[in-house]
């Protein structure tokens, strides 16, 4: 797939999530085949530009690949701002979000409130583009609400401002993660405009993936919740898209060795206190790929507050999984 002069190696891209998407946990995806990991969104208010948090959100050091941010925001003039900044400290690709249906983001009309005015999407799009000499990607969901689908028409909107790609969430913003995803809409926006498509929503598995492509023709598909824990997906996918054959699941011991890998990437990146408590929830996601781990370790994992100590209980709760299966 094609994002303005680059190729990317393949149709497998990492979705942006907040406080997920780090460069730990980009690097990694990218590692096991994603074909490019966009950051996590970062608001495009100048006052937030300097704070640590906002800076490590985009934190590109020694990142390998395609390096794309993903900026929210209301204000033309703002978002053209963030879009500069960011393109100085190294971004490649810009996206631009306005399918997040967070309350926090639609209460300052923000992320997928966006789509409720056509008029300020195109004002937004145009002055992004107009500001920066790299791609401008954007992504979507498919309305407001069922009564207000009007996913065709931000997609021409966006090919008419020069928008290099567009990814669109089988959503809308009032079903949140609810229900299941749908698709039609992606294969209409496909089959209205000539820029790239990238398919999003419950994509969970290689089938589910081939699925996807072939019923909305889109050009790429963008893995979000599914990639919890799970960075394995993308080589799944990749080998089956390519051979039709499925790979099989990560043994324990791989999923044991990726997890305590990721840690220490943690702990690098953020330092050991915060990085602790930001393992927590990715720990969470990795055991549920093993399914047997009791709460009572769970529980001791996410009360230390020593990266040692985490990464001990983390050995002790592989080796007696170990043992029980051998049983």
């Amino acid at each position: 797939m094609q994002i303005g002069p680059y190729q990317l190696e393949n149709k497998l891209i990492l979705a942006p999530m907040a406080g997920i998407s780090d460069r730990p946990f980009r690097e990694l995806c990218k590692q096991f085949g994603a074909g490019l990991a966009v950051s996590e969104m970062v608001a495009s208010n100048p006052a937030l530009r300097h704070h640590k948090r906002t800076l490590l959100k985009a934190d590109h050091n020694g990142e390998t690949g395609l390096r794309s941010v993903q900026i929210l925001g209301t204000d033309p003039r703002q978002m053209a701002d963030a879009a500069r900044f960011n393109a100085q400290r190294g971004a490649q690709i810009i996206d631009i979000n306005m399918g997040c249906p967070a309350k926090k983001v639609c209460s300052i009309a923000a992320g997928s409130a966006l789509l409720r005015d056509e008029a300020l999407v195109r004002k937004i799009l145009d002055t992004v583009v107009n500001a920066v000499d790299i791609p401008v990607t954007l992504k979507i969901r498919t309305g407001w609400d069922l009564y207000s689908r009007n996913a065709v028409e931000i997609a021409k909107i966006a090919e008419e401002s020069g928008i290099a790609a567009l990814t669109l969430h089988g959503r809308t913003r009032a079903c949140k993660f609810n229900g299941q995803a749908e698709y039609e809409t992606i294969k209409k926006v496909k089959q209205s405009v000539s820029i790239p498509i990238i398919a999003n929503g419950d994509i969970d598995s290689a089938e589910k993936a081939k699925y996807v492509l072939d019923t909305t023709g889109a050009d790429a598909i963008m893995i979000g919740r599914a990639a919890q824990g799970n960075p394995w997906l993308f080589n799944q996918i990749s080998q089956f898209l390519k051979t039709g054959k499925a790979v099989e699941k990560p043994t324990d011991s791989a999923i044991h060795n990726t997890l305590l890998g990721h840690l220490e990437q943690l702990y690098s990146f953020y330092g050991n206190a915060c990085g602790v408590r930001i393992a927590r929830k990715h720990i969470g996601w990795y055991f549920k790929q093993l399914g047997c781990v009791s709460q009572d370790i769970k529980n001791n994992i996410n009360q230390t507050m020593c990266p040692t100590r985490q990464l001990a209980l983390i050995d002790s709760a592989f080796n007696l999984l170990t043992t029980d299966r051998a049983a």
